[in-house]
């Protein structure tokens, strides 16, 4: 492959999400429409996040190569009418009211959407795991008719996933924040 010209180059080399996107909102400021900023990045996660910041946002994901461990993303700057208003999803609840619905019995269902070996060293019993990256392909998986809770590390990813829930219809969808860098309630380690 020919090699790609960028027009500005960011490392997130060793940083865990939410990170990566951070870096990449700051500098995609700094472009002018059409130009193409790589980002360096080593957190696998950083490819579906990239993708799903990237359509959000109207900029266009052009794709990821990767090259001895490190992920190089490339995404071109939207003009000002391409853009879109990156929104949140507007259904929150603090990592404490979720401990109190888990406590009270209350029939929810919560949605881990960290990478697996995230998931592996600790994660809400009985959550279910579904990586951000193959929440679409694997979404016949989820039933729409419980209460979802969805969680990552804190609350980036799961924010994306909520938006890409309710746009294939699912109604009772909440985002979980800060997610699991501040989570106190039980966890559980095993597979």
């Amino acid at each position: 492959m020919e090699a790609i010209r960028t027009n500005l180059t960011v490392d997130a080399k060793g940083m865990a999400c939410p990170m990566p996107i951070v870096k990449t909102k700051k500098a995609i400021n700094d472009l002018n429409p059409g130009e193409v900023l790589e980002v360096l990045a080593t957190d696998k996660g950083s490819k579906a996040d990239i993708q799903a910041w990237s359509k959000s946002s109207g900029h266009q994901y052009l794709g990821t190569i990767e090259e001895g461990g490190v992920l190089k993303h490339y995404i071109r700057k939207a003009s000002s009418n391409e853009e879109k208003e990156e929104k949140k999803y507007p259904h929150v609840i603090s990592n404490e009211e979720l401990i109190e619905k888990l406590e009270s019995g209350e029939s929810v269902s919560v949605l881990d959407v960290r990478e697996p070996a995230e998931f592996a060293f600790g994660h809400i019993p009985n959550a279910k795991s579904i990586p951000f990256g193959e929440l679409e392909a694997r979404i016949a998986e989820l039933d729409q008719s419980t209460p979802m809770y969805v969680i990552c590390r804190t609350g980036t990813r799961s924010d994306m996933a909520c938006q890409v829930l309710a746009d294939h219809g699912f109604q009772n969808v909440v985002n979980v924040v800060p997610g699991m860098s501040n989570w106190d309630g039980p966890v559980d380690s095993s597979i």
